[in-house]
């Protein structure tokens, strides 16, 4: 089955462009409840994923920023800890399946790579539930 089928469209899904602040990514990951965000640079290209581990470890390791002063710090400058992979529009969901057992979501892009959306893990594991033999209908 084809990932468009399980595609999160983008205006649903929460991200950050890419330049803004440390703060302005805490306080969306706060809002939302999310341990992950897409961000997604000023082309609309899918650039990296940030996580909470992501910005304790930044902020650990760079003992000037603080959580009162990181609204002066792009998140640019983090170094994600895990490359998050993505895939295309047109790939099937079994391309997923190594992806999600180590992400929460894969970021989807079209033939532009431009970010179009994710398939959350949620979905992937349905799908295999779903195609388990025990759970087909006759």
């Amino acid at each position: 089955m084809n990932v468009a089928f399980f595609l999160l469209p983008k205006k649903e899904v929460a991200f950050l462009k890419s330049g803004v602040t440390i703060r302005q990514a805490i306080e969306k990951m706060a809002n939302c409840r999310f341990s992950a965000i897409p961000i997604i640079d000023q082309q609309g290209k899918y650039s990296f994923t940030i996580t909470e581990g992501d910005i304790l470890w930044f902020l650990k390791n760079n003992r000037n920023v603080t959580f009162d002063n990181c609204h002066h710090f792009s998140i640019d400058h983090i170094q994600p800890f895990r490359k998050m992979n993505t895939v295309h529009i047109d790939a099937e969901m079994e391309d997923l399946l190594q992806m999600a057992s180590e992400q929460n979501f894969v970021p989807v892009v079209d033939d532009s790579d431009i970010f179009i959306g994710i398939v959350r893990r949620k979905e992937i594991i349905e799908y295999c539930r779903k195609m388990a033999p025990a759970y087909r209908s006759s």
